[in-house]
């Protein structure tokens, strides 16, 4: 029996169950609606995510099985861990949200294009600017010249549930250290795991694993429902270890 692909309505802002996604495509769950700020809040209060390429309409998923990091699993090898004694970066929070999306959207790895289309980038500034989207920035530093942004990642947020979206680098291990900096971020709130939607090489060999849309349901109402303080995201220096 084949399924009906859910139409969202620009004036209604809900979503049907996930268990109605498709399986093939893996997690499609709806079409068309809107990336205005409380339907993403919405979306990803469920684990519901946008992904969808130029000329596509805007596509809705949650995928079977999911994507995470437990961070207890986080995977630093020995030449990670070396290169985290020895960093000359600075890691910041939330200081150039926008700048880091915009190169997340044409960094240098990516020869498939990108999903990251301008009115993503507009809309996930505008969470950004309400509190929910929050970037982490790796700064290159010397003595001479100016920081430079050298790597990063964002993604949102609601409560303790934080939803890897894209990240980028263009120095050695940069991206890396921009997770092991939110993975240890997390930690101070007991966070337990990040969400990767979708698993790739990258994410696996930095310890990421894939469960159940059923379990990642369960663990991510946990963490929506963790209270975080006021002030947990404010842009600052973040240490790393």
């Amino acid at each position: 029996m084949s399924q009906t692909l859910y139409q969202l309505d620009v004036k209604d802002l809900a979503f049907p169950p996930v268990e109605l996604a498709f399986t093939e495509p893996n997690g499609l769950l709806a079409v068309g609606g809107d990336l205005q700020p409380q339907r993403l809040i919405n979306a990803y209060s469920q684990g519901i995510f946008p992904w969808f390429s130029e000329n596509d309409p805007l596509m809705w998923w949650s995928p079977n099985p999911r994507a995470i990091i437990k961070l207890d699993n986080l995977h630093i090898n020995r030449t990670l861990r070396k290169a985290l004694k020895k960093s000359s970066y600075k890691i910041t929070l939330n200081t150039v949200f926008e700048q880091v999306i915009a190169l997340c959207a044409d960094a240098p790895f990516r020869d498939d294009g990108t999903w990251i289309l301008p009115e993503m980038q507009t809309s996930y500034a505008n969470l950004h600017h309400l509190g929910f989207a929050h970037s982490i920035e790796v700064w290159q530093t010397n003595s001479i010249d100016e920081p430079k942004l050298v790597g990063g990642l964002y993604g949102v947020a609601i409560n303790g549930f934080f939803s890897g979206e894209s990240m980028f680098y263009t120095s050695s291990n940069a991206s890396k250290f921009a997770l092991v900096a939110l993975a240890e971020l997390l930690r101070t709130i007991d966070v337990d795991f990040i969400d990767c939607q979708l698993l790739n090489s990258f994410l696996e060999d930095m310890g990421a694993t894939e469960i159940s849309r059923e379990n990642f349901v369960a663990f991510k109402q946990t963490a929506i429902n963790k209270e975080v303080p006021a002030n947990f995201w404010q842009p600052r220096e973040l240490p790393i270890n």
